[in-house]
């Protein structure tokens, strides 16, 4: 493949970083501009996504630039979800019956610090920091730039310009504005919102509750979550109504209001957090919102990729697994079209866009499933009976929830229409009292694929047969 053209990427968080070290690998010279300082050097954290679930469609990106090892030290397992009701007992429910998988709490600042090293030791890789992209001009292919500091306005001319700078995309703002051609776009938001809070580590440096599990305090229309960090801390998340409810972010509005709310609902995490009344009225409140846009291509010289494409609240730990596993798709169709760009582009958006909207709708699904469905009993017969199977047939039967994480050889779209269809099998036939872990397991396997291939049937019937 011819390697001249210069490649313009906006923006440097997980997504651009790891996509100008691939396409800084493969040859190309590589031009990186982000609007925020450096975070090797400034604290960007600020209470917002300090870490991550990084699973398997995330460390096959990782493998593809050859950071496998330096990325699993910086990463804690956790086999599954440690459930803690409103009495403080706790039970942990696996994320998968077989013993190899589990999902990685990751720090984001760590990981995206990590790429922008390894992309810039590249000497075709040059990356830029406080400056804001303002516009793309695509019939000159060239994008203006202020800088955040001076104010000084600039511009950069470019073969190739791809946005990767996040769910306020300014070269996606630029396609919506361009108005010469059928650009569609949505920005949906929940009615909830999040604030990130911390249990700090105890004296000693170590952790405060069990290290190796995603914590949850599911609530029915509220939760809050935590996930180990490597320096003993936690990073607690509140998801919360921004209106309705008894407490809701708008009347949290005094530090004996929070402390009543945890007291009541979050005792035992309360206990953790010694902080908390000062910590809550520090850290931002921030909305969860979904983007879908289509095409994410122009002229055949500028795509988006990442959230700048798909945006995704986080309920299911892909976001950042999302946005990887598009730098794989990608990459691949680099090497099929071998330099046709405008057939890159277009084969490569095609084929994508159905699995990002697929992850993008099973995330608003697994916010009702972490707030609510894991407390529910037949939810939990429901898990119980997806755990032995995965134990006792590992390779021919994968619950959902593997299906998406684990089984990084599939789409979403796919994992996502089999895994409902197999959610909505169990739970009707427990309802019917049809299958129990009482019974021979195999029968048990038999009946859940002959009622799934049932459901699946009938879908495809439905889809085809619209009345």
């Amino acid at each position: 493949m011819p390697k001249q053209e210069s490649v313009l990427i906006i923006g440097a968080g997980l997504c651009g970083s790891l996509l100008a070290l691939r396409l800084g690998q493969r040859g190309f010279k590589v031009h990186v501009v982000e609007m925020r300082p450096d975070l090797r050097t400034v604290d960007m954290s600020a209470g917002r996504s300090i870490n991550l679930a990084f699973s398997n469609r995330g460390l096959k990106a990782i493998k593809l630039v050859g950071l496998e090892s330096k990325v699993q030290s910086l990463c804690i397992p956790m086999h599954g979800r440690m459930v803690h009701d409103i009495e403080g007992n706790t039970f942990l429910s696996n994320y998968s019956g077989r013993d190899n998988e589990s999902i990685n709490s990751i720090s984001r600042e760590l990981l995206t610090a990590l790429l922008l090293d390894e992309a810039e030791a590249l000497e075709n890789v040059t990356i830029e920091f406080q400056k804001r992209c303002t516009n793309v001009d695509f019939d000159n292919k060239e994008a203006s730039f202020e800088d955040t500091i001076s104010g000084t306005g600039f511009k950069i001319s470019s073969d190739l310009i791809f946005g990767t700078d996040g769910a306020g995309s300014a070269l996606r703002k630029s396609y919506f504005k361009e108005r010469k051609f059928l650009f569609s776009f949505s920005q949906n938001y929940l009615t909830h919102g999040y604030k990130e809070l911390t249990i700090q580590p105890d004296q000693k440096g170590g952790f405060k509750t069990y290290k190796n599990a995603l914590h949850i305090w599911p609530r029915g229309d509220f939760m809050i979550i935590a996930l180990p960090n490597l320096n003993g801390s936690f990073t607690v998340t509140l998801f919360l109504s921004y209106e309705s409810g008894t407490y809701n972010f708008n009347n949290l509005t005094s530090p004996e209001i929070v402390t009543e709310f945890f007291e009541k609902e979050f005792p035992d995490a309360l206990e953790l957090m010694p902080n908390l009344a000062v910590e809550f009225f520090e850290n931002p409140t921030a909305p969860l919102g979904t983007v879908k846009c289509f095409p994410w291509n122009y002229k055949g010289h500028s795509l988006l990729l990442g959230d700048s494409a798909h945006a995704i609240v986080p309920f299911y730990g892909q976001g950042m697994n999302a946005s990887f596993e598009d730098v794989v798709e990608f990459d691949a169709f680099l090497d099929t079209h071998e330099g046709d760009w405008e057939a890159t582009f277009k084969d490569f958006q095609n084929h994508r866009k159905i699995d990002t909207d697929g992850i993008a709708d099973l995330a608003i699904d697994n916010f009702h499933e972490m707030k609510d469905h894991v407390a529910n009993p037949i939810f939990q017969e429901k898990r119980k009976i997806e755990m032995a199977l995965e134990a006792k047939f590992p390779e021919v039967y994968h619950s959902k929830y593997s299906l998406v994480t684990f089984k990084e050889t599939i789409g979403y779209n796919e994992a996502m229409t089999i895994g409902r269809a197999q959610d909505k099998a169990i739970l009707s036939m427990l309802a019917a009292n049809k299958i129990s872990l009482k019974e021979n397991l195999k029968e048990v396997l038999k009946k859940v694929q002959e009622e799934t291939s049932n459901i699946l049937m009938e879908d495809t019937i439905t889809r085809t047969f619209k009345y």
